[in-house]
C-alpha cells in the first residue's frame, strides 16, 4: 500500500516499499512538468505476451502433446544466459534496436501479416542505440530469439470457455481451439538499460530538485536530456523484445510443422506490459499527448482506436492476461470506460502472492511437474528450482483478478483458456 505521496507539478508519484507497484500506470504530460522513470517501466523493458492462434483443436493435439512439447523444448532456447540461433553483428544489433520485429520479418523470420497484429506493428519510434551502453550491448550476446527464465514461458493452451460469443467470433477464437502464448522480454540487454538509467535518473533527480523517498522512483523531467536519453534507450529495449518474440514465433512454427505438417500458426496479438509510450488521451475533456508508463500493466485500448487491426476496431483491443503454470489465462477486450479512466490500461496477470524465495522453500519442482501432468498439463523446464518459484500457489487467484477488470468495466472477458503444455527456463 502507498506510504506517502510526493507532489510534483500537476502529478502525484506514490511511494511504496518497492517503488512503482506492479500493475501501476502513470501518465505524464511533458508540458506540465511530467517525468520519465525507470521504476514506472521496470527492468525488463518490452516484456509482454504474444498469442498465436492455430487451426488445430484439442482432439488433434491430445495424442501428440508430449511429442510437441519435447520438440518445442529442443527448438526454442530457454533458461538463464541461453543463447539463440541468430548471431547479430554490430550493424544487425542496431537494426534490431531501431526496427524491432520489422527487421526480423525482413530477414525471413515471419510474415508481413505478423506485423499487423503486434502493438505498434512491431516497431516503436524514438529508439536510438547511441544511448544504449556498451555493457548492455555486450550482454545481448545472441539472446534474441530466447525465452529466458523467471516467470517467462511458452504455453500450449486450449480455449476452455467463451464469455462473449460475438467478440470471440470477431477475434477468430473457437471452443477447444489450440493457442500458443509466448511470454518474454528484452532479456539481459533490457535489464542492463534499466540498471544503467537508474543511476542516471538518480543524479537527475538531485540535479532538478525532485524529492524522492524510494530509490527506484528516481526520475527526470521528460524534456530534460537525461529523460530523453532514457526514453530513447528504453524504446530500443521495446524493439528488442518485439524482435525476440518474433523469432520465437518462427521457431514455434517450425516445431509445430515437424509434428503437424498442415498446421497454420498465425499471430493473434502481441502486447507488452513493461513500457513507457507516447500516447494521446483525454484529460479534463482535452486531448493531450502523454507519456504513459505501464509496469506490469498492459495496454487495453477500446473500440474505435484507429491503430488497431481493422477487424478489432468495433470490439476493442485484445487484452492478454496470463495466469500461472496450472491455472487459466484469459483474453479480454478493451473498453471506452478503460480509455476514459485508466488511460486504456489493464492488469497483465495474476500477480505474486509470495516471494520467489518463499515459493522455492514451499514447493519442489519435480513434484510440481508430476502433479501437473496428472492434471493433463505436460511441462518441461531447465531449472527445477525456477519451476518451484512459479508454483501456482505462489500467485493470486487469476479468476478474481480478471473479474475485477471485467466487473469494473476496464476490460471485458472474451474467453478463458487452460494450459495443456508448458515450457519454462
Amino acid at each position: 500500500m502507498p506510504t506517502g505521496d510526493i507532489e510534483l507539478s500537476n502529478f502525484v508519484i506514490f511511494s511504496t516499499r518497492y517503488g512503482f507497484p506492479i500493475g501501476g500506470v502513470g501518465a505524464f504530460d511533458a508540458d506540465e512538468g511530467g517525468v520519465l522513470s525507470v521504476g514506472g517501466v521496470g527492468f525488463d523493458g518490452g516484456c509482454g505476451v504474444r498469442c498465436l492462434a492455430t487451426n488445430l483443436k484439442f482432439d488433434d493435439l491430445r495424442p501428440k502433446i508430449r511429442e510437441l512439447v519435447d520438440n518445442l523444448f529442443k527448438t526454442v532456447p530457454a533458461g538463464v544466459g541461453k543463447r539463440g540461433q541468430i548471431s547479430l553483428n554490430d550493424k544487425n544489433v542496431d537494426d534490431v534496436l531501431i526496427n524491432g520485429a520489422k527487421w526480423v520479418v525482413s530477414q525471413g523470420y515471419g510474415t508481413e501479416d505478423d506485423l499487423k497484429y503486434i502493438e505498434d506493428n512491431g516497431r516503436v519510434d524514438n529508439a536510438d542505440p547511441a544511448f544504449v551502453s556498451e555493457t548492455a550491448l555486450k550482454r545481448e550476446e545472441r539472446q534474441v530469439g530466447t525465452l529466458g527464465s523467471g516467470n517467462h514461458y511458452l504455453e500450449l493452451q486450449r480455449v476452455d470457455e467463451i464469455f462473449d460469443a460475438n467478440a470471440a467470433k470477431t477475434f477468430g477464437l473457437e471452443k477447444d481451439q489450440i493457442l500458443v502464448a509466448i511470454h518474454c522480454g528484452s532479456r539481459a540487454l533490457g535489464h542492463q538499460i534499466g540498471t544503467d538509467y537508474l543511476k542516471t535518473l538518480a543524479s537527475a533527480s538531485r540535479k532538478y530538485n525532485i524529492p524522492i523517498r524510494e530509490r527506484e522512483l528516481v526520475c527526470a523531467p521528460i524534456n530534460s536530456d537525461e529523460g530523453q536519453e532514457y526514453f530513447k534507450a528504453m524504446c530500443c529495449a521495446l524493439n528488442y523484445a518485439f524482435a525476440n518474440r518474433q523469432i520465437i514465433t518462427h521457431l514455434v512454427r517450425k516445431s509445430f510443422n515437424q509434428i503437424f505438417p498442415d498446421a497454420e500458426i498465425k499471430t493473434f496479438y502481441d502486447i507488452s506490459h513493461n513500457s513507457a509510450k507516447k500516447e494521446k488521451h483525454k484529460v479534463d475533456g482535452k486531448l493531450k499527448e502523454l507519456y504513459v508508463h505501464r509496469k506490469g500493466a498492459t495496454r487495453a485500448f477500446g473500440p474505435g482506436t484507429e491503430t488497431l487491426p481493422i477487424e478489432f476496431r468495433k470490439i476493442g483491443q485484445p487484452v492478454l492476461i496470463g495466469g500461472t503454470l496450472g491455472t487459466s489465462s484469459f483474453i479480454l477486450h478493451g473498453t471506452k470506460y478503460g480509455m476514459d479512466n485508466t488511460f486504456g490500461s489493464s492488469c497483465h496477470g495474476a500477480g505474486r502472492a509470495m516471494s520467489r524465495t518463499q515459493a522455492s522453500n514451499t514447493w519442489r519442482g519435480e513434484k510440481l511437474i508430476r502433479e501437473m501432468e496428472q492434471q493433463g498439463i505436460y511441462c518441461k523446464c531447465h531449472s527445477m528450482s525456477g519451476f518451484a518459484e512459479e508454483a501456482p500457489g505462489a500467485y493470486k487467484d487469476v479468476e478474481d483478478v480478471v473479474d475485477s477488470m471485467h466487473y469494473s468495466g476496464v476490460a471485458m472477458k472474451v474467453v478463458k483458456v487452460k494450459p495443456v503444455g508448458n515450457i519454462k527456463g
